[in-house]
């Protein structure tokens, strides 16, 4: 497991003391302020540990002393001990395939927070244990989830909000969480969008007309300075991805 420290200061630090947006003038969540300045005790802060064998990103999002836990896809037990004293609030999965979901088991053990995914992907994800259709597995089957989302749905996370968009195509059941709050200019897109491509849609439950109206949507939804923060690879910014994105056009 590791900690990235970007360039542009949309996670720094290291995985012992978590890692937190940079200034908001570098148009980090979007300018808003939602998550600016490590040195600043009652600043929201946002984490990336990059787990697993294709490297997913999960995303840690704190506010006011609690957090949200985004996609642990490894290493669950890893993650609750780098929180430290901070309080799991959510740990959330944007789709079921097994790199989202394979350290969901081992981070509620440890914290006894609530899992949440669609209902569309839970059974799904009850299977990362077991070999995928590429040969993969990871490292526990997912539980059922203690909360389903579906489209429209809000979490509440200390003086943050992030509501839930269904964003079918990539899996059945993917969801995007788009912040609000404190959390205003940034998404969690997982696999549905990428910095210069989308998700893919050849494995099992993969829908490509379902996938295009997915991000039609998240054209019309996401202003153009949103924060991107994807389930593989670097962030990226909306209006970027509009101008250079073959999956936008």
């Amino acid at each position: 497991m590791s900690c990235q420290n970007d360039d542009h200061g949309c996670c720094c630090g290291d995985e012992s003391d978590g890692c937190c947006c940079g200034d908001s003038s570098e148009s980090c969540c979007g300018g808003g302020g939602g998550c600016c300045g490590c040195d600043h005790d009652d600043a929201d802060e946002l984490s990336r540990f990059i787990v697993g064998p294709i490297e997913t990103n999960c995303y840690v999002y704190a506010s006011k002393g609690e957090c949200m836990v985004v996609d642990p896809g490894a290493v669950g037990a890893a993650i609750a001990d780098a929180l430290g004293d901070l309080h799991v609030r959510y740990i959330v999965a944007t789709h079921g395939h097994g790199d989202h979901v394979g350290g969901v088991k081992g981070l509620r053990d440890a914290t006894g927070a609530p899992y949440a995914i669609s209902a569309a992907d839970a059974e799904q994800a009850t299977h990362a244990g077991e070999p995928s259709e590429q040969g993969r597995s990871y490292d526990d089957d997912a539980p059922l989830p203690d909360i389903t989302l579906e489209d429209g749905d809000v979490l509440h996370l200390g003086t943050a909000t992030f509501t839930v968009v269904a964003t079918p195509g990539h899996t059945p059941g993917g969801i995007v969480l788009v912040g609000g709050g404190t959390a205003t200019g940034l998404a969690f897109v997982g696999d549905t969008l990428f910095a210069g491509s989308c998700g893919r849609t050849d494995l099992v439950g993969g829908d490509a007309a379902a996938l295009a109206a997915s991000l039609e949507h998240l054209k019309d939804i996401l202003a153009p300075n949103t924060v991107i923060f994807c389930g593989h690879g670097d962030y990226t910014v909306m209006s970027h991805e509009l101008e250079t994105n073959p999956c936008l056009k």
